[in-house]
């Protein structure tokens, strides 16, 4: 089968804007053109979309996804394999909330008791999951399998006060971190400050505290664009500026 870019919006239920903006940034391209100048779209575009489609139902920006599909490494199989996976645990997640939102209606209605932990255990295996699927492999690489399960334990086991110091432990850093970058200077008091908070939010996940880990933390935070875009998304440089600062808090600057 062969599509016009407007049957092919109306199968996969996606705007014909969209996919010749996929087609600029060279993500979809048509199986060819027509002599009318209509973009044609074969088998081959159209798995290509679907892929782009759970891919972008997975939270994925574009730039990522096309980086993923256009690799020479890409196998379409296996990527099936891991959006099964991946949505089959988004289920379980969605699942668990619904749960969660159940019980609060019971205990509401005066039918059950409930916890203050159990009131948020939801949300807490949800954010748990969320990390291990983001950095689960790197961080269990870099620190061994027993020290993040101690630290999955240790938030799924945090109180309700835990969680609000380590929500405002996290605000801290970013408004700290933000006024020390801006006097470039990593060993500086504000930016000694924004390691030691650093350090403070780290100890409400880990188990115990170790210099050498907190370094290879701030490292992975310039060596993983994903750890980058979260701290430069204000300003680029602040995932490196953290790392300094961190390197010359613990001892560990070359």
């Amino acid at each position: 089968m062969e599509y016009t870019i407007q049957k092919l919006g109306l199968l996969a239920g996606v705007s014909t804007r969209t996919l010749r903006y996929y087609d600029e940034i060279e993500i979809l391209k048509p199986a060819r053109t027509n002599s009318s100048g209509y973009r044609i779209y074969g088998e081959v575009e159209v798995n290509r979309l679907q892929q782009i489609l759970f891919y972008k139902e997975l939270g994925l920006p574009l730039d990522q996804i096309k980086k993923i599909i256009t690799s020479p490494s890409f196998n379409a199989a296996d990527a099936l394999h891991e959006h099964r996976e991946k949505l089959l645990s988004k289920r379980q997640q969605l699942d668990r909330l619904i749960s969660n939102v159940d019980q609060t209606i019971a205990a509401n209605e005066g039918r059950i008791t409930m916890t203050d932990k159990e009131k948020f255990e939801g949300f807490k295996k949800q954010m748990v999951e969320e990390n291990e699927q983001k950095y689960g492999k790197e961080i269990r690489e870099k620190h061994g399998n027993n020290a993040v399960d101690q630290s999955n334990e240790k938030v799924l086991n945090m109180t309700q006060s835990e969680h609000d110091k380590a929500t405002k432990l996290a605000e801290e850093i970013h408004t700290t971190l933000a006024e020390a970058f801006k006097t470039s200077d990593p060993a500086g008091d504000l930016a000694q400050k924004a390691a030691d908070l650093h350090k403070q939010w780290l100890m409400l996940y880990w188990n115990e505290y170790s210099k050498e880990a907190h370094a290879g933390l701030a490292q992975m935070y310039v060596d993983d664009e994903r750890f980058t875009a979260y701290y430069d998304k204000e300003k680029p440089g602040t995932a490196e500026f953290l790392r300094d600062a961190i390197h010359i808090y613990t001892g560990m600057k070359n």
